[in-house]
């Protein structure tokens, strides 16, 4: 029968051998039939280890993984003119938008998102937390004021719903063309808001940390089209990459930092300050560009009256965002040809004089771990956000004074978001374990890396019981998660993952190539979750749908457990149960009656037929010990299952 079954090819080969089986299984008793077909304890045919259903693979996302010949995605540039009104705690807008159409389909009618909108009561947001903005935390207003939506001088026919606004072109965009169009906007500043943007009252004045700000056009892409969610306040941004002109006119006694690379120095700094920003450019170290002392001197800005107005550009990011405050301290350094700034009220310090050197370390390893930075800014902003990410620039907890392992924790969270999904453009409304699950697993090792020092990461085996989250996946998407849910899912959950995936399933070697070949490909692209899972196969060699099914999309446990040990002159035989839904490989250690140790490995695939394996150890010396995950890297749901002792 082996002959036939390796030497017949094509579909009468196949039909001859399935017609003998058939017929062999025909002919047995019942009870043996039943054996031949299904040997009692065999998995049923779907299993943890069944293919994953993922979309087909085409010529736009590849089996492999990788964009494909006919990928494409939409670009917006912007030039975009913001004044900040601190006394009216206004901010108006007025901004050219270039839609370029890259995609195959002709349009007429693009959305765009106005996420302000989210303060108004009447928001989905709001009415979706119990007419509050996530409990009360922020002021109600009316949202955004849209003055004006014209394209060469016309009004444009607009609607608005929410937190998004539906434009209608005045004629179908083709592919390959670009729509341009003009939009007027303003809205007031809240005293008190929930996330991502707002003011902190400090000494000697406010900071003004603004994003999420001006009108956005929507993603429209190969696998939704419009993306067109409402901005609800936990789930956070996907949006198109693109060039943008940001003017933003504040009063003359503010320092403004934004993504982008300032285009006007000599406007808006000093003579002293900007040889100090030379300096800065060449050091390793922060040179100090204004200092404590000279916040709310008359020197420390340009003579002159009335507002001044910087001038930034940014290229290939996904948004901007900016702050600006006449309390800012101002230090700088460099890592290659990255200025590294921060700035803070002196309410920061003594802590935040040590930003930039954080910023600097998080910067230059994730650089050597994944890709290199991409932009020529980065930028650390003390305020009232705890933590948020932009292109360029971050915003970190001002409250944080003391603190050098949460200003670290924050910074290196904050700028490693500039690797996802500032580069790697993921959905963060749909998958936002895309971002901030690959994130919290990168700030495992940059924060070893500032304060043990070549130290690894905790290991995974500490966070067993928090990952019981009985009937909620990983891919659940953000806003239908609580923040408990949200922060143990897709943030931990995920990085703990892919920390298990890289230093007990693959090794660092084989799981580093395959994590910078999914950079590597997706860098200022959209992946999606397909995507991923097929690049790290693909460039793993591996199959790895156990894990990607037991680990991201369902909410399988761990627990492998040693059944028994039966003791012989010529060693032992181990029975193995693994008694839960998840799979791992085994790691066991064998001690033997002279105090020596021995580890074996055993690879995931002994599950693939049952959940007992029996394993043969031959020794000729006398086994007294066995113990399963004896480095405890597994977050094993039950330990106590994991050792058996001899009888003394």
């Amino acid at each position: 029968m082996s002959f036939l079954l390796t030497s017949r090819r094509g579909p009468v080969g196949l039909l001859v051998s399935s017609l003998l089986l058939l017929s062999i299984a025909a002919s047995l008793p019942a009870q043996r039939r039943n054996e031949f077909t299904r040997a009692p304890g065999v998995r049923p045919d779907h299993t943890i280890f069944s293919p994953l259903d993922l979309p087909a693979p085409n010529r736009i996302r590849t089996g492999s993984g990788a964009p494909g010949a006919d990928y494409w995605q939409q670009r917006v540039d912007y030039r975009i003119d913001v004044t900040l009104d601190p006394a009216t705690r206004n901010v108006s807008g007025r901004e050219h938008v270039f839609y370029h159409n890259n995609s195959p389909d002709p349009l007429d009618y693009i959305w765009v998102h106005i996420e302000q909108n989210v303060l108004r009561k009447d928001s989905i947001g709001s009415l979706t937390d119990g007419g509050s903005v996530l409990g009360g935390a922020t002021d109600h207003n009316e949202g955004v004021s849209v003055t004006e939506v014209s394209a060469a001088g016309k009004d444009l026919d607009y609607k608005v719903y929410d937190t998004l606004m539906r434009v209608t072109m005045p004629a179908t965009l083709a592919p390959g063309k670009t729509f341009e169009c003009d939009i007027a906007w303003s809205f007031d500043v809240p005293e008190r808001v929930f996330r991502r943007y707002g003011t902190m009252n400090v000494k000697k004045g406010i900071v003004w940390e603004l994003a999420q700000w001006f009108p956005a056009a929507a993603v429209y892409d190969d696998v939704h089209g419009w993306n067109t969610l409402p901005y609800l306040g936990t789930g956070e941004f996907y949006t198109n990459f693109g060039d943008y002109e940001l003017n933003i006119t504040a009063p003359r006694d503010h320092i403004v930092v934004a993504t982008g690379v300032l285009q006007n120095e000599a406007e808006v700094y000093t003579a002293k300050q900007r040889e100090r920003l030379a300096q800065a450019r060449e050091s390793t170290e922060p040179v100090m560009i204004r200092s404590k002392d000279e916040v709310g001197t008359l020197d420390s800005r340009p003579p002159g009256d009335g507002p001044l107005t910087w001038r930034f550009h940014s290229k290939d990011v996904r948004t901007v965002a900016f702050a600006s405050s006449e309390a800012f301290i101002l230090d700088a350094a460099s890592v290659g040809d990255t200025l590294v700034q921060s700035v803070y009220p002196e309410d920061s310090l003594p802590v935040w004089g040590k930003s930039t050197a954080m910023l600097c370390a998080a910067i230059k390893g994730y650089s050597e771990r994944l890709y290199p930075y991409p932009y020529p800014v980065a930028t650390n902003v003390a305020g009232i956000e705890g933590g948020m990410e932009y292109p360029m620039i971050i915003f970190c907890s001002g409250r944080n004074k003391s603190n050098d392992r949460g200003l670290y924790g924050v910074t290196t969270h904050e700028i490693g978001h500039n690797w996802f999904p500032m580069m790697v453009n993921t959905d963060e409304r749909r998958h936002a374990w895309m971002d901030e699950g690959f994130n919290t697993f990168i700030n495992m090792y940059s924060t070893a890396d500032w304060f043990e020092k070549n130290n690894n990461p905790a290991k995974p085996s500490s966070y067993a019981m928090m990952m019981r989250m009985p009937g909620i996946p990983v891919v659940t998407q953000a806003d239908r998660l609580n923040g408990l849910q949200l922060g143990l899912l897709q943030y931990q959950k995920t990085g703990i993952g892919l920390q298990l995936l890289r230093e007990y399933v693959l090794g660092p070697e084989r799981f580093d190539y395959a994590f910078r070949t999914y950079i590597s490909r997706w860098k200022f692209k959209s992946p999606q979750p397909a995507d991923f899972f097929r690049t790290m196969e693909d460039a793993a060699g591996k199959d790895l749908a156990w894990f990607w099914r037991g680990w991201f999309l369902e909410d399988a446990l761990l627990d492998q457990a040693i059944d028994g040990v039966r003791i012989s002159s010529r060693g032992a035989r181990i029975t193995f149960i693994n008694k839960e839904r998840m799979v791992m490989p085994i790691t066991f250690e064998v001690e033997y009656e002279d105090g020596s140790k021995e580890t074996k490995r055993l690879p995931v695939e002994i599950w693939f037929k049952s959940n007992k394996v029996v394993h043969t150890v031959k020794s000729e010396k006398e086994i007294v010990a066995v113990r399963l995950d004896p480095e405890r890297m597994l977050p094993d749901n039950k330990r106590g299952n994991n050792s058996w002792k001899a009888e003394e």
